[in-house]
């Protein structure tokens, strides 16, 4: 097999690539996040060399010489090892937590990642069409593992998704631009790639390679969300994939020294794998997010999401500092002034709990009068900002996540397990008998699935099918998760 490489990116038309460079990500995301359209791969093909024009300035830290990468992963890997010893170090000497302030931080964070998170692996999706050549088999295993092999307790995105649910974080689609910038990149890449492979395969493998790495601030991001009350199974997970050794980081190299040895032009390929390297440090990475979070600012643009549905819904007895709250709310720029009115006015005291706070009793309680109006991360931003003086320190202690499931265990039955956590009775079949409404339609995909394969000509026509319910829009749905467990049986 030879691949090909395409003429370098700074022969495009410069008006063309800063027209594709400045598409917007969001939109870009929106488009693809449902499943590919007619035009899809022309559209993700536009964004990606307008982000590889953007990323063209950045550093890159691969070795110069591929020869050279063999022994580029694990120093890498024992670094960041080093440095997540001497942050435990710190912790145990009593030092504050590094990244997540309080509980709200560490919430914001969640649905900030949340456009990124939720196509974890999508860039992936075009080599699944090469399950033929076995210089693309470490990609797919990649792919593969991202989509849990197939099983709900161990999909990134259905793991992520959950997440999400179980702590009210899913109003992420108004986020700015940037926090879209990888999850757009992700999609481009798999929709480009499953239409143009060929033409984008060296960037793949760059991107691949970098986003594989394991990084501190995930195993810093786990720690803290456990310490916080807050599952980190998710992230947990991918510290112990994208291992140097066995796992992700491992095959990225892998994959990369396979397919690099039947380049067409070798030098001109690894230059490409380079810039597509580089589009892993676009957009809003972890340490970004964090670093954005102020928590004042998140419970004024809370308040003034709230007031475009509440500013008229106040009888004029509701009033504060003179004023109704049907005028506060009238210009949401007056919400900051609000809050020092509620301050002054006893209100919202700061630095008591927040149960002590009127404004408070009025969300939470057995006749709270706004019952209902905040969400479960809305109302965790305002308590966190009334309370804020007594937990600045960021040393406050919540009983972990492990914790509270220890505690939990006892209670349930002698010998009870999660469904969800384990396989279905075989690799392909679902259970079918019994099922009515929502779950029957459910069952009858899976059955026509389960036919369609099952009549397949070639194994070829077979594999076809499986990949269209493996791409990023399907592979968390329940037809999905057969798809992938049964193209990694045929692939085996």
């Amino acid at each position: 097999m030879l691949i090909h490489c395409l003429p370098d990116l700074t022969t495009l038309d410069p008006a063309a690539r800063t027209s594709a460079a400045v598409a917007s990500s969001r939109a870009l995301y929106a488009q693809l996040e449902n499943g590919p359209r007619d035009d899809a791969a022309a559209a993700s093909a536009a964004y990606l060399n307008g982000q590889l024009a953007l990323a063209e300035a950045l550093p890159c830290d691969l070795p110069a010489d591929p020869a050279a990468l063999a022994g580029w992963a694990a120093p890498r890997s024992a670094a960041v090892a080093r440095q997540y010893r001497h942050y435990l170090a710190e912790r145990k000497q009593g030092a504050p937590r590094s990244y997540f302030s309080n509980r709200a931080h560490a919430l914001y964070f969640l649905r900030c990642a949340a456009p990124t998170k939720l196509v974890d692996g999508a860039w992936l999706f075009g080599a699944l069409r090469r399950w033929h050549e076995n210089e693309f088999r470490p990609l797919i295993k990649t792919y593969i593992e991202e989509l849990g092999d197939g099983l709900p307790a161990k999909n990134h995105v259905v793991l992520y998704q959950r997440l999400l649910d179980n702590h009210a974080c899913n109003d992420w689609r108004g986020l700015d631009d940037t926090y879209f910038n990888q999850g757009a990149i992700q999609l481009a890449l798999a929709y480009a790639g499953a239409e143009y492979l060929p033409d984008y395969l060296p960037e793949m493998v760059g991107y691949n390679l970098g986003y594989e790495q394991l990084p501190l601030h995930l195993l810093i991001t786990s720690y803290e969300l456990n310490e916080l009350g807050i599952d980190p199974y998710y992230f947990t997970l991918h510290v112990t994939v994208d291992n140097a050794a066995t796992g992700h980081a491992h095959d990225a190299v892998d994959a990369l020294t396979r397919l690099l040895a039947n380049a067409r032009d070798p030098a001109a390929f690894y230059q490409r794998v380079r810039a597509g390297y580089r589009l892993n440090e676009l957009g809003a990475g972890t340490n970004a997010i964090i670093a954005a979070f102020d928590l004042e600012a998140e419970l004024v643009r809370i308040l003034g999401d709230k007031a475009t549905v509440g500013q008229d819904m106040h009888g004029d007895y509701c009033r504060v500092a003179g004023k109704t709250i049907n005028t506060w709310l009238a210009d949401s720029a007056q919400i900051p002034t609000l809050l020092r009115a509620f301050e002054s006015t006893g209100w919202i005291k700061r630095g008591a709990p927040a149960a002590e706070s009127r404004f408070w009793r009025l969300i939470q309680g057995e006749r709270a009068e706004m019952f209902g109006v905040f969400s479960p991360y809305e109302q965790q931003v305002l308590s966190d900002w009334i309370e804020t003086a007594e937990q600045a320190s960021a040393t406050a202690r919540v009983a972990s996540f492990r914790a509270r499931k220890r505690a939990l265990e006892p209670l349930a039955a002698p010998g009870a397990r999660s469904h969800a956590s384990h396989p279905p009775r075989t690799l392909i079949r679902y259970p079918y008998a019994g099922l009515s409404g929502e779950h029957a339609a459910e069952s009858d995909q899976l059955r026509s699935l389960e036919r369609a394969v099952a009549m397949a000509s070639t194994k070829a026509d077979a594999m076809a099918l499986l990949i269209e319910q493996m791409s990023p829009a399907r592979h968390h749905s329940a037809a999905g998760l057969m798809a992938t467990r049964m193209f990694a049986r045929l692939l085996a």
